[in-house]
């Protein structure tokens, strides 16, 4: 077969593509160095590049010839970016540690600009071209989040909608939705977008030390649609975790005695629809659709009956025979849910 000669343009794609540095190796798929993929469609043919995202991560890492930066699964010892002293002092300082800068998961476009993204709050910009990595960019300067997702979606004016998670501040944990606008009105363009980023709603959070982990939300033409699973981040876990010796996973829990919360935001009023629903324990990574029909909302989502999916990914069970490690975790179920929400035409 040909490539037909009206396809035209960049395919971007992300992910891990580093394991291993100097004698030392991650414990975890989701834990690589992030690795940049373009795919260049033109006059029928196609030319591929790729690049590692020169994150301050990884040129930490391949600076040192070792892991010295602390991902998903893979606790580093010692940093010498820091003394371990200071290292120590600074987790038992702060209730969330500073987190990598590996954004390994998505690409995110605002404008004209893309960035590379991760559950972390920082994203890192680049350049679509060449892939070069460019400046890079903390949420938390614009908006009090600690951890974001990296699956936002689009409106129709082109701003972004995002959602992350602001832990024990002022007392409070709660999810943020936040917008992000595709570029800034009037004449200084050049100016960062993130400066006018702007926080939609708040959802306060069903426990102050125990915030639900999302990794996607759902949207509709009205509604934004976010789920607050019982799989848990264990704050006071987290904040430890470096002095016990263990990796950030360890710190998720689930707990499936707790109830599955639906959280409904009106995106015209900004506000979160008063009535409560809810359903039995699951886990969910992502969201496949969401949409309105007869004052319903319908929304599709791919459940798990526990959080074992994240063992699959460890590098010792993917080495071993795929119909063993199929073994270890639950099977994928399509879900959809049918909640009748009426709202204003």
């Amino acid at each position: 077969g040909q490539l037909p000669t009206w396809l035209q343009g960049i395919l971007l794609r992300n992910g891990p593509g580093m394991h291993t540095i100097g004698d030392t190796k991650y414990n975890h798929w989701f834990d690589g160095l992030a690795l940049l993929h373009s795919f260049t469609f033109k006059n029928g043919e196609v030319y591929y590049r790729s690049k590692y995202l020169r994150s301050d991560t990884y040129n930490c890492n391949v600076e040192a010839n070792r892991i010295v930066v602390s991902e998903f699964g893979t606790m580093a010892y010692p940093d010498p970016c820091k003394n371990i002293f200071a290292k120590a002092f600074s987790y038992l300082s702060h209730a969330i540690p500073e987190f990598t800068d590996n954004c390994l998961i998505n690409i995110m476009k605002t404008g004209d600009d893309f960035y590379a993204t991760s559950e972390t709050n920082f994203i890192r910009k680049i350049n679509p071209q060449t892939l070069e990595t460019l400046e890079k960019v903390d949420y938390s300067k614009y908006v009090a989040v600690n951890v974001t997702t990296s699956h936002p979606h689009y409106d129709s004016a082109g701003n972004i909608l995002n959602m992350g998670t602001s832990i024990v501040d002022k007392g409070k944990t709660k999810y943020i939705l936040f917008k992000i606008p595709p570029s800034v009105p009037g004449k200084k363009k050049k100016k960062s977008c993130f400066k006018h980023l702007e926080v939609v709603c708040s959802i306060p959070s069903g426990s102050l030390l125990h915030p639900s982990y999302y990794h996607s939300f759902g949207i509709t033409e009205n509604y934004i649609v976010f789920i607050e699973q019982p799989f848990k981040l264990d704050i006071v876990k987290m904040a430890t975790a470096y002095i016990r010796g263990v990796n950030w996973a360890s710190c998720l829990a689930y707990h499936k005695e707790d109830k599955t919360w639906f959280h409904f935001v009106d995106r015209k009023t900004k506000k979160e629809v008063s009535t409560k629903f809810y359903t039995d324990a699951m886990v969910l990574f992502h969201h496949v659709n969401a949409y309105e029909e007869d004052g319903h909302i319908i929304f599709d989502i791919i459940t798990y009956t526990d959080n074992s999916l994240y063992e699959m990914f460890y590098l010792k069970n993917l080495s071993k025979d795929l119909e063993e490690n199929n073994k270890l975790t639950s099977i994928p179920t399509c879900k959809r849910f049918v909640v009748p929400l009426q709202y204003d035409k």
